[in-house]
């Protein structure tokens, strides 16, 4: 079976690690299902929601709440590396135990929006102390370092201003420490201020293409472009809304949609810039799918429709997330 390299999963914020090393009802991801489908690693996203306002302008959330909240989610991760279920990755040598292993899988701990790292960033030294290795200065709002592209389909991506000087500081220090910086939930502009600081691969760990669907959390061809010339990559997401051309949140989206996208992103940058970012629990999959256990299926359609070979499959599958990965770590 090919071994997997998943983007962005949502699982923490909705189990307790038992549930995820038992199995839990319903859902898309537990340590049974990443087994039965092949996923020896993935980013794992610890994510504070917004309460109130409509998802398509999502409130923002105090620092001090996010901070809490962070911190517990975050604790169901690390309770997973205690139990031995999962190893934290904080180096490649990690990744690469998991990929020829038969250890436990590996997970990347994610910040999806940095309201939990205060202004100073004094908070930043201790997460990463913590196992923290990647973060979205942003999730689809604005707080105290940049604005989030709200939901919106159709729209562009440009939807404000970019990066403020605290979040300039706060990407320059995780380049510093070694944590990836993730764009998916930056508007246009703030893409394109962390672009201009040539820190590392841009990443986009769960997005799609806006040429294929013209959603505002989707990249714009000039977007795709910056991506390849940096070295970075673009996990294509699994969301329904963001693969089909009328965002229609409908489980019933075939998977050959999720191989257009990254058909188009393969021929315009190149397949070393493809990878899977399926945000599972963070949104509608297709049903043919399923869920985590389902990963083989997709490697299928992705040969079949998307006219990837075996070594094209092992780059998107897994190594294209280990060499963005390491070149941002720099171990």
């Amino acid at each position: 079976m090919t071994a997997v390299f998943d983007g962005h999963n949502d699982a923490l914020t909705c189990a307790d690690h038992e549930l995820l090393v038992d199995g839990r009802p319903g859902g898309h991801l537990d340590l049974p299902r990443m087994r039965t489908g092949g996923i020896r690693g993935g980013i794992f996203s610890v994510f504070v929601a917004s309460v109130g306002r409509k998802h398509s302008r999502p409130a923002p959330v105090e620092h001090l709440v996010a901070a809490a909240r962070a911190a517990a989610v975050a604790g169901r991760l690390l309770a997973l590396e205690r139990a031995a279920a999962v190893r934290v990755a904080r180096t490649v040598a990690d990744l690469d135990g998991a990929f020829g292993g038969d250890g436990p899988p590996v997970g990347v701990l994610h910040l999806e929006g940095a309201e939990p790292i205060d202004r100073g960033l004094e908070a930043l030294d201790f997460w990463y102390a913590a196992g923290l290795r990647s973060l979205g200065p942003v999730w689809s709002r604005s707080n105290a370092f940049g604005h989030g592209v709200p939901f919106l389909s159709p729209s562009s991506p440009d939807t404000g201003p970019g990066l403020t000087d605290a979040g300039r500081a706060l990407v320059r220090r995780c380049a510093e420490l070694g944590i990836l910086v993730d764009v998916s939930h930056l508007n246009e502009a703030g893409f394109w201020d962390l672009a201009g600081l040539d820190l590392g691969p841009i990443v986009a760990s769960h997005s799609g293409v806006h040429a294929l669907s013209a959603a505002s959390r989707n990249l714009t061809d000039p977007q795709l472009d910056a991506i390849g010339a940096s070295g970075g990559l673009v996990g294509i997401v699994f969301a329904c809304s963001f693969l089909r051309p009328d965002f229609a949140d409908d489980p019933d989206t075939p998977l050959s949609l999720i191989a257009s996208h990254a058909r188009y992103v393969a021929d315009r940058i190149g397949v070393s810039h493809v990878a899977l970012g399926s945000d599972f629990d963070g949104t509608t999959i297709p049903a043919p799918l399923g869920d985590a256990a389902g990963t083989p299926r997709l490697l299928e359609v992705l040969r079949e429709v998307g006219g990837f070979d075996d070594r094209e499959l092992s780059l998107i599958a897994w190594e294209n997330w280990r060499r963005v990965l390491g070149a941002w770590w720099r171990d």
